[in-house]
Parts: C-alpha cells; structure tokens; sequence
C-alpha cells in the first residue's frame, strides 16, 4: 500500500469517516443502501450521512450481471473480485453489511429478485442508492422499490466532475454537443491546465504533438506494466469463474487487475511514474505482441470507482508542473479523462433509452463469429482480439481503429458490436461503452457523437502499427488476392453511404478520392467486398 504521497504526481487516499460501530436491529433499519458492483467508492453519495446503528449497506453477486451479454471470464472475475475486497474495507470500517455472493445456494440470479429478498428480510423504510452507471439497472432498482411501496433515495454521482443535469443543461437547444467545447467548458469552472481564462501553453489540445507511431525500430525500454498477483480472495474468484462460467469467453489465467483502492493508487503512481511522459507521443501507436504500451490502465479501477477521476487528472497536472511530464502528453491524458468520459456519460443519460436502438447506417450484418476467438488470418485483428481475450484489455486505437472500424466497414449492426465490446473488456459500464462503441465507433447515432465516421483504408493500420508487415494481406491493395479487407471495404463503404457522406463537408476529401475509380474499379471493389463478406458469414447472407 502507497505511504508516500510526495511521489511525483501522487494524492493521498480519499479519507474514510469512521462509522458508529453498533449492529442494526431488522425492526429499525431506516435506510438499505444499495452499493452497485461499479460503485466501491467509500466516499459514495449513498454512504453520505450513513449512521450504523440505523442504516445498512446491501450488494449482491448475481448471475444476471454477466449473462444479460455474454460477459468473458476476466469481466466476471474483476468485478467479483474487486466487490469481496470491498465488501471485506466495509466490514473492517464496522459499516454492517448484507451480502450475497454468488455461490450462495438461495442466490436468486438478479438484482431485483435479490433485492426484494433482502427488503423482505430486513424490513427498511427506505432505500438509498448513488445513481447507477446504466439505464436498466436504474429501471429494475425502481420498479423493485415501487412494488414494495418503499422511498428510493437515487443521489448524483459526485464521483464526477459534472452532473447528468448540468450536461442536459449545457446541450439544450444546440444542434451539436462536440466534446471539444465541454471540454473547455469543465478546464475553465476547474480550473484545470488553465491561467487564468486561457489554456496553459496557449492552446486547448496538442494533437499535433501527439499520436506519433514508432517507426521500425518500434517501442524501446518500455516500462512495465500495472499488474498485480492474486491474492486469496482473487484466487477463489478465479476458480469459481472458470467453474461456472466455464463457457464464456476468454481466460483469467493471465488476471493481474487492480482490485482494491491501494492497488489502484499504486496503478495510478506506476502510469505517472514510469508511462505518462510519452503516453501523448505514442497514444495511438499499436506493435504486434505490446498489449500495454504507454496507457495508463487506469480505466477499470475508474469505472469501478476505486479511484477519484479528480485525484488522476490532479497526479497528471502536477507531473506537468513539476516538470516530469511534457504538456503535450498531460493534456492528452487530461482531455481523456475530464473531456471523454465526463462527455460520453452525458450523452448517455441524455439519449437513453432510445440510443441504444440507433443505428443511422442502417447495417444488418451479424458480428463474425471470430470475434470470440480471434482466429483470423489478419493480423491486426488477430492481435487485438487475441489480447482482449487473454486479458481484457485493449487500448483506445485497436478498438477504434482495428475491431470498430472492421465491424463498421463490413456493415455489422451497431447492437452486436456493443454487445461484444460490453461483454469482453474489463472497464465495460454501458454508460461508457455504449456511447464510444454505437456513437463513435460504429456511427450509429448518425453523427450526434462523431462528426463524421472514422473510417480508413488498412493504410492507416500500416502507419501506426507492424501489423501489416506479416500479415497475409496488402493494405495497398483492394483488389485481387492480396487485397487487405479494410482497404477493400473502405472504397465500399464510401462507394455504398456515398450519397448520405455527401452531406458531411468533412468526408470531401474521401469522396473526392472515390470519385476518382472508374466504373470498372469500383464495380471490382464491390465484387471483391461482396466476395469478403460471404466469406465472414458462410452460412448466411453477411451483406449490410
């Protein structure tokens, strides 16, 4: 556990209220606080003015979290892990607890019906919960608590920087919200890399000095990654993961995640240490084999809420302060954080429930069934879908721009490609992924997130990665044997939306160059997509 916090960029632990340490009498229980599986924040809303000889904390381990989508292995396992070990801080703090695990012989399998037990067995007057991360949990939360007639205290999330209320606010009657503006909208009421009312160095983002590839030598002297062994109550989440989630994807013999507060400062002082000051340079660079890189893999234990997003962007900022991180590197990890996050939650809770259904493109196509094992003969995607399996874990570009931009350009529905995104990677919250995935991956809400789809030709991958060295396919190529399927799909995708993109000043340049292939080129183009796309779906029609 961290002792110092005069390390570069470190702030000290959260501080934790002492808790009355009295047991809660069932006939005068007045609040059940429901503590969600991403919601193990001690300093929690729902914990705020909690008294112990009166109130109660309820969790519960249920099947349905990791079955509604078909949840992998190292998803199941860090979520499981990472509740024991604060359910574990909550009983050592004296907070009384109810909880159930998923072992349990009576486990009911979901979180109403474990809720209604609990209301029924501990009797509360009323229920207080810190407002979920996703819409359907706060749905059956609610209809739980009016079927028992009792009062459900839903408290603002104050983990974050903004409000739901305040994004709802801030996005009345503009046409857009981009994240570039809320953006500076958050840097200027925090105060963040700012003097006075202008940005620190004279300008909001250094994109220009960032996302840099490796070159040939590729990646030199990387630092390692924050990977953390097992522990006891890791072990025994590990063993029953495989147990009863024998099915379902991907491995935990690998699992190594942050699962407890101390560990993900430790993540935290690690990414600052050893990783941030080349993280802007290199932050959309890929390298076949070189899972973690220079990212922070912060993530998960900020969705989890073992960490503060206010104390990781403040460890960043004083990095750059006290001249051990480049401003360049700061604010891209910064704009990640207070810019990203705090804006795709917006949209989320602004668009629900109706954008999970959007889908502008109109694609139809299935998810290829490789998708779950990452046996393809294309590098990039074997490597990324390899990695994500294994661990968990891919960063922001080969989800982008290796497993989002395939799935876009051969036209799969933008539900299956949430559902596979939401059920293999371990920082996967709806309100997070749902947007990134759908909004800007798949261009499903028809630009409400993106201002135009991101698509590219397999040259793009060639640029920022040595996959394309040893794959089978040429991404200069987009007909003929050798044809890399991004390249080819690229030119039909244009050649297919051509009239919809044509209403996006920003796709000119593209659809210019389309404009270019004869009737012949683009008739051999679309044969050799079509020809691709049966190919992913031998059993069905895989066109979109």
């Amino acid at each position: 556990m961290l002792a110092a916090p005069t390390r570069i960029g470190l702030v000290a632990p959260l501080p934790v209220a002492e808790p009355q340490h009295r047991p809660v009498p069932a006939s005068k229980l007045r609040h059940l606080v429901l503590v969600l599986g991403d919601q193990l924040d001690a300093q929690s809303s729902a914990l705020q003015g909690f008294d112990a000889s009166r109130d109660m904390v309820w969790m519960a381990e249920v099947s349905e979290e990791s079955t509604h989508v078909w949840s992998a292995k190292q998803r199941i396992a860090v979520f499981l892990s990472a509740m024991r070990h604060f359910a574990l801080s909550l009983r050592a703090l004296g907070l009384p607890l109810d909880y159930t695990r998923l072992d349990d012989a009576d486990n009911a399998g979901s979180l109403a019906l474990e809720l209604g037990k609990a209301i029924a067995r501990l009797r509360p007057s009323a229920l207080v919960l810190c407002a979920p991360g996703d819409w359907r949990v706060l749905q059956s939360l609610r209809a739980v608590a009016k079927a028992h007639a009792l009062p459900l205290d839903v408290r603002d999330d104050t983990h974050f920087f903004s409000t739901v209320r305040e994004f709802a606010s801030y996005a009345q009657g503009k046409k857009q919200v981009r994240l570039e503006y809320w953006y500076r909208e958050l840097r200027r009421k925090h105060h963040i890399l700012m003097e006075g009312d202008a940005p620190v160095g004279g300008q909001w983002n250094f994109d220009a000095d960032n996302r840099q590839a490796f070159g040939k030598t590729g990646p030199q002297n990387l630092p390692p990654p924050s990977r953390f062994a097992p522990d006891p109550i890791s072990l025994e989440v590990l063993a029953l993961v495989k147990q009863r989630f024998a099915d379902h994807p991907g491995r935990v013999d690998s699992f190594a995640w942050p699962v407890t507060r101390a560990q993900a400062l430790e993540a935290l002082y690690m990414f600052i240490e050893q990783r941030l000051p080349l993280f802007g340079k290199y932050e959309d660079a890929m390298w076949a084999g070189q899972a973690w890189l220079y990212h922070s893999q912060l993530s998960c234990a900020l969705n989890l809420k073992l960490l503060n997003p206010r104390e990781v962007v403040q460890a960043a900022v004083q990095a750059y302060h006290s001249g051990h991180a480049p401003l360049a590197a700061v604010e891209g990890f910064v704009r990640q954080i207070l810019g990203w996050r705090e804006y795709v939650r917006g949209i989320y809770w602004l668009h629900m429930p109706d954008y999970l259904e959007r889908n502008a493109l109109k694609a139809q196509a299935a998810l290829p069934a490789w998708y779950w094992t990452g046996q393809t003969d294309m590098a990039c995607l074997n490597d990324a879908i390899t990695q994500t399996l294994e661990h968990g874990y891919a960063h922001h570009i080969q989800r982008l721009m290796v497993t989002g931009l395939y799935a876009l350009l051969l036209g799969v529905k933008p539900q299956a490609v949430h559902h596979w995104y939401l059920s293999v990677y371990v920082d996967a919250v709806e309100w997070v992924e749902l947007p990134n995935t759908l909004g800007m991956g798949q261009f499903g809400d028809g630009g409400l997130m993106a201002s135009k789809p991101y698509v590219a030709s397999g040259k793009y991958i060639q640029r920022m990665s040595n996959h394309c060295a040893g794959c089978a396919y040429d991404p200069a190529q987009s007909t003929g044997l050798k044809a890399c399927p991004f390249t080819t799909l690229y030119w039909d995708f244009l050649a297919r939306h051509e009239v919809l993109l044509q209403q996006n000043p920003r796709m000119a340049m593209q659809l210019k160059n389309l404009a270019r292939l004869d009737a012949s080129a683009r008739a051999s183009i679309a044969a050799q997509a079509s020809a691709h796309r049966h190919a992913q779906f031998p059993a069905q029609d895989g066109s979109a």
